[in-house]
């Protein structure tokens, strides 16, 4: 069975910084599109970066623009978030999706708050 599975979410303050990572398994990662989306409570869920199979192409929403960084490692089947400068609107359940396999993760948890 595929899985993806989200770490690295957490409690933080606002201008603080968290790496989230998604472990990918049992598909062919190096194949596949990479999304992270995120869902915050009354919301709907919302595209917030995406990476190219190669990782030579990445996109942004406005709204992280200049402060995440979405980028892969094929040998580890792992995709990450680094975000920065945290502001309390980014407080959200995040996930990562694969395109290859229609497939999302579990979902992690990240608070921006002091």
């Amino acid at each position: 069975q595929v899985q993806l599975v989200e770490s690295g979410g957490g409690l933080v303050q606002p201008g603080g910084s968290l790496r989230l990572s998604c472990a990918a398994s049992r598909f062919t990662f190096s194949r596949s599109y990479m999304r992270w989306y995120r869902q915050a409570p009354g919301k709907e869920r919302e595209l917030v970066a995406t990476i190219s199979n190669t990782g030579s192409s990445t996109t942004y929403a406005d709204s992280v623009k200049g402060r995440f960084t979405i980028s892969r490692d094929n040998a580890k089947n792992t995709v990450y978030l680094q975000m920065n400068s945290l502001k309390p609107e980014d407080t959200a359940v995040y996930y990562c999706y694969a395109d290859f396999i229609a497939s999302w993760g579990q979902g992690t948890q990240v608070i921006v708050s002091s």
